[in-house]
């Protein structure tokens, strides 16, 4: 009879199983495809209403097509040679029949110690060209030099080939690297040479419908795709996804022991699982939705990009992971299959965590709030900046090796100069403030002569500067390095000395402001993104838990972990990694994830604890569920753990500080807060957590007893 009874769903589980199956044949050549919809130019992620921003428009009028500069540096510590100004010279006339540049190309300038030479390449921003296929012609005929010269391409065309071929080998490294980062703990947590392939196929899925949905909304313009979008996507969608594969399992298996039929054990296992899965999808979802209100496009990137992924990782499993669990039934546990009526084998550790939090849970709530306290302290260690290009990466790229050669023998900012829009009447005026600010090393105008090309010999002081709408452009060559502190701070005080000149009305631009603006945009954001986040997971967590109470004492956790992982990892990355800062994008990123992701960890915690205090009262419920879901939960989390860790394969600093940083704070919220803080927590208060439900009214005699029995 029960073979019969389960015939049929197994049937309908094998059609939808068939109908994913094609699904991810037709997603799986998207998944190498993400790359050729992605922009990663730090132009393109800029506020709308940055002065920078402004700046750029205004930068059009001068030009007859915008450019983005390559700077090809030879150096030669002993002393340039004649044969190196020739083979300069030669390449420079080479370099201008390359298809996307913009000739002229200007003559190579000397550096004033005489052991450098740097031609600026001006290539074209006209749609169709691709910078990276530019510079990659550009370093053929340039060779990597010989005989003691050496010879990079760098500027902001080096530094963005750079990154494009970083970015392009995201999917298929990550992605290797995620997959056998998974397999290995599903194998260590099943313990079955079956089972793990089921979530790890359903995972897969998952991530080709994400990446078949992102790649066809970026190739419309519905959504921005960037590379570190892109990489994110690949071990959240992986990392979530297992985890929500981990807590289904773990619940049929539990229901296969409580019902003979599989489809009915799976009915009630789906039944008591998904509220949760949704749950916590959609708490992630909320969360990266949120990063919609920055006011920087590379963040609203991140919130749509991360947030499909959850999206098409909910879909397939709850759908896809039933129908492969249904099929294989009882046998996909191999060799440890759990029969009906038969015991489930709790594990004895969680029986004696859940006997120490009813002991001591007062003790044991204070003494773990004092210590994530006590690793916030690190937070005093904590400050963001922008990384300058030579911090970018965690290897020496061409770009960065010719960045660091061209600030050791010229001005900062020859090459790449501040730009300065003013009023034709007020520019003698403007000039003259310009060269009053320390920090400055030239100013000179744009000519008809010269346009708008950094590089070109500065003209007579007699030379009229190019009129347009009213407005000239002067170029203001920075003394420092223009990714250095220094240099964005002579920009803030540029702009604060050019406010009040006389009818200049000046407009401030050029990468050293856009980094400022950045910087600028990010603080702006974490001021409002992080209480938007907040307020949204509140409103979620009552109305899954009906209380007012236990939501705030859920994200005060969660915050307090957050508090405690930035400043552990502040510590880290400065006195163990020395990495040469912490990128202002940072702390937002770290924040959506961990709040999100964490308070993940809890939701299926506090779901099992309602569900069983409903039955047996709120302390008893919150020691059975500590019990039924920790080993399931900590699976999880280590999971996710390592998942994000897998993103320090990458060479970008700021990769490996959000991997290592989700990492670690996962592993806290789920060892510490919810092992021990939220459960000790919960029992301390009792039923008045459930506030204002009828549950926190009921008193049960359940509510006085002990650990669960074993």
């Amino acid at each position: 009879m029960v073979e019969n009874r389960t015939r049929r769903p197994v049937l309908v589980a094998i059609a939808v199983a068939l109908v994913w199956v094609v699904i991810a044949l037709i997603a799986a050549p998207y998944s190498g495809k993400l790359t050729s919809v992605a922009t990663n130019s730090n132009v393109a992620f800029l506020p709308k209403d940055a002065e920078s921003s402004q700046a750029l428009e205004l930068t059009r009028g001068f030009v007859e097509q915008q450019t983005t500069p390559a700077l090809v540096v030879y150096q030669r510590s002993s002393g340039i040679t004649e044969a190196d100004r020739q083979r300069a010279g030669a390449d420079a006339a080479r370099f201008a029949e390359v298809p996307g540049v913009l000739p002229p190309v200007p003559p190579p300038v000397p550096s004033q110690d005489g052991q450098a030479l740097q031609v600026m390449v001006p290539i074209s921003d006209a749609e169709g060209t691709q910078v990276q296929d530019v510079v990659d012609r550009l370093r053929e005929i340039t060779g990597k030099g010989e005989g003691g010269l050496t010879i990079n391409v760098a500027g902001p065309a080096g530094l963005q080939a750079d990154l494009i071929e970083v970015f392009s080998s995201i999917d298929g490294r990550l992605l290797l690297v995620t997959l056998c980062v998974v397999l290995v703990i599903l194998l260590i947590v099943y313990r079955s040479p079956v089972l793990w392939i089921i979530p790890l196929l359903s995972a897969g899925v998952s991530y080709l419908l994400s990446t078949l949905a992102v790649y066809y909304l970026a190739d419309n313009d519905i959504i921005m795709l960037n590379g570190q979008a892109q990489g994110i996507l690949t071990v959240l969608v992986f990392g979530a996804g297992t985890d929500y594969a981990l807590l289904l399992i773990a619940r049929y298996r539990e229901e296969l022991r409580n019902h003979p039929d599989p489809a009915e054990a799976m009915l009630v296992a789906w039944r008591g699982a998904a509220p949760a899965i949704i749950a916590s999808g959609t708490t992630v979802i909320a969360g990266l939705l949120c990063l919609l209100l920055s006011g920087l496009e590379s963040n609203q990137a991140m919130g749509p990009v991360s947030a499909v992924g959850i999206g098409a990782t909910l879909v397939v499993m709850l759908t896809f992971l039933p129908a492969l669990l249904l099929i294989g039934g009882r046998w996909a546990f191999w060799p440890r299959r759990p029969q009906f009526d038969s015991a489930e084998a709790a594990g004895g550790m969680w029986h004696r965590i859940a006997g120490f939090v009813a002991r001591r849970a007062r003790t044991v709530w204070l003494v773990t709030s004092l210590a994530l306290a006590a690793l916030a302290i690190g937070l005093t260690q904590f400050s963001t900046n922008t990384l300058s290009q030579v911090d970018l990466f965690t290897s020496r790229t061409d770009a960065v090796a010719g960045q660091e050669t061209i600030n050791r023998h010229y001005p900062g900012g020859l090459g790449d100069p501040v730009l300065v829009f003013t009023r034709a009447e007020a520019a003698d005026r403007t000039a003259e403030r310009i060269r009053g600010v320390a920090g400055i090393a030239e100013v000179q105008p744009v000519t008809p002569q010269t346009g708008a090309a950094p590089g070109q010999p500065a003209q007579p002081d007699t030379a009229e500067p190019k009129v347009v709408d009213g407005r000239v452009q002067l170029q203001a060559t920075l003394a420092d390095p223009i990714d250095s502190s220094a240099a964005k701070e002579t920009v803030r005080q540029l702009r604060v000395a050019l406010r009040d000149v006389p009818g200049a009305d000046a407009v401030v631009g050029g990468s050293t402001a856009i980094d400022v603006d950045t910087a600028d945009a990010s603080d702006r954001d974490r001021n409002v993104i992080i209480p938007v986040v907040l307020v949204v997971i509140a409103i979620i967590l009552a109305v899954l838990l009906r209380s007012l109470v236990a939501p705030v004492l859920l994200i005060l956790t969660v915050a307090l972990s957050f508090a405690a992982t930035l400043g552990l990892c502040a510590l880290l990355f400065k006195y163990v990694l020395d990495f040469p800062g912490i990128d202002s994008s940072f702390p937002l990123f770290a924040f959506v994830f961990l709040i999100a992701l964490g308070i993940d960890y809890n939701i299926f915690l506090m779901s099992r604890v309602r569900e069983e205090a409903v039955k047996h009262g709120t302390r008893a419920g919150t020691l059975r569920g500590l019990v039924v879901t920790g080993g399931v939960i900590t699976s999880a989390g280590v999971v996710l753990a390592a998942t994000f860790a897998s993103l320090v394969v990458l060479p970008m600093v700021i990769l490996v500080e959000l991997g290592l940083a989700v990492a670690i704070g996962v592993l806290l919220d789920t060892v510490v807060v919810r092992s021990l803080l939220v459960p000790a927590l919960a029992y301390d208060l009792g039923p008045p957590m459930w506030w204002p439900s009828r549950l926190a009214r009921r008193r049960n005699h359940g509510d006085s007893d002990g650990p669960p029995d074993r």
